[in-house]
């Protein structure tokens, strides 16, 4: 009895083991429920040597590093703008410590302009997201050009809307494309050039040939007897279309670089080209500029020279206008060239892939005239309704004080 007694007396007492126990139980069922639900993303476990730190695979995880990795600048935002996540890599582009830029506000790394388009989009709530053109300021004070495309995320029980951002660096690209207009400047200008000898060719050998022959031709004629009177005829036919042929051959030299424009300005030249226009064309055509009271700098001239010369080539082949109006006029220290006609119009913002290729490989070039020297150009046109381009170039400060008087 006492023996059985002492072994009763022995036992640990059962009620703390197996508190202990379920406990235990708990403890791994919670963790295994938070893997299953992806709310973790490692776990910590204790061994001889010390704590080990095991990863999960999961499909949650994936994405998270894949955004850590990726070379554009990831973000989540509030409709107020306040980040709640931000990647390394964007940490990176405003030059900030990761943890200074989360909690703080997406508008202060963005200017004033910015900010003030940005606002409006985050407050709506649409279900497509928008894209952006942005200057980044640098917590170095440097400035980063930026693409900014978003899109809303789901609420999943959150009481405000959140929006997914993507930052892509457009230091590079832009790099690039200024590489690329310098290099088609430098075409333009060799091309410019060539236009120039040809033009000079045509002028000072070709036509002076052919004048010699008219003279010729016009003396042979006249040394005809009376009598032949066919002859006389069609030597007179020939004479003419030989006239004719001069005057054709002086057009093109003038279309490929005009004397007036080097030797008399701009506004010379515009009046040359419209009057020959008109003549030729039989299109009636308005013109309102006055002299400038002194020269332009020459690319500037030859540029709106050579966007006036395109729009009516586009005038004569497309439109079908019958009345052009030509001005130019100069407000503090912008030049603008605006050129109107009532023709059939088209949709500038219709795919290019459904208008003329011609036309819209004209309208580029335009385009890369004005901005070769800082302008800008804009195209105006409606189907039926006429087409408006606009031409607005500031002039560098020695060509504004040297041209005080408004045109």
């Amino acid at each position: 009895m006492k023996t059985a007694r002492r072994q009763r007396t022995s036992r640990p007492a059962p009620s703390r083991e197996l508190a202990e126990v379920r406990a235990r139980l708990a403890d791994a069922e919670e963790t295994l429920r938070a893997i299953r639900t992806g709310e973790v993303d490692a776990v910590v476990v204790a061994g001889r040597q010390g704590p080990q730190v095991f990863t999960l695979e999961g499909a949650e995880h994936a994405y998270r590093v894949l955004i850590e990795c990726m070379n554009e600048g990831a973000l989540i935002l509030t409709a107020d703008g306040v980040i709640l996540y931000a990647n390394q890599c964007f940490a990176r582009m405003v030059k900030r410590p990761l943890e200074r830029v989360l909690g703080s506000s997406f508008h202060r790394v963005l200017s004033v302009a910015n900010q003030a388009v940005l606002r409006p989009l985050l407050k709506r709530t649409v279900k497509s997201g928008f894209k952006i053109q942005a200057l980044l300021h640098a917590g170095d004070g440097s400035q980063l050009p930026a693409h900014i495309s978003s899109c809303p995320l789901a609420k999943n029980g959150a009481k405000s809307a959140t929006f997914g951002i993507v930052v892509t660096d457009m230091t590079e690209a832009r790099r690039n494309e200024e590489m690329l207009r310098a290099l088609t400047h430098r075409v333009v200008q060799a091309q410019e050039a060539e236009r120039r000898l040809v033009a000079l060719e045509l002028h000072d050998h070709i036509t002076q040939h052919l004048c010699a022959v008219l003279a010729r031709w016009g003396a042979l004629a006249n040394k005809l007897p009376a009598g032949e009177k066919g002859s006389r005829e069609e030597v007179m036919k020939l004479s003419e279309m030989l006239g004719k042929t001069v005057e054709e051959v002086q057009r093109i030299a003038r279309n490929l670089r005009p004397s007036v424009l080097d030797e008399l300005g701009l506004v010379p030249a515009l009046r040359a080209t419209c009057t020959e226009f008109a003549g030729r064309t039989g299109v009636s055509l308005k013109l309102a500029c006055k002299r400038l009271t002194a020269r332009l700098p020459a690319e500037i001239e030859l540029a709106l020279y050579r966007i006036l010369q395109k729009t009516l080539e586009n005038v004569e082949k497309h439109a079908r206008a019958r009345h052009v109006t030509v001005q130019l006029t100069k407000q503090g220290n912008i030049v603008q060239l605006t050129i109107k006609d009532d023709g059939i119009g088209f949709d500038p913002d219709q795919p290019p892939a459904r208008r003329k290729k011609k036309r819209d490989f004209g309208l580029l070039r335009m385009r890369e005239r004005a901005t070769y020297v800082g302008g800008a150009l804009t195209v105006k046109s409606v189907r039926g309704a006429g087409t408006e381009i606009e031409v607005r170039i500031p002039l560098p400060p020695s060509a504004t004080a040297a041209n005080r008087t408004d045109l």
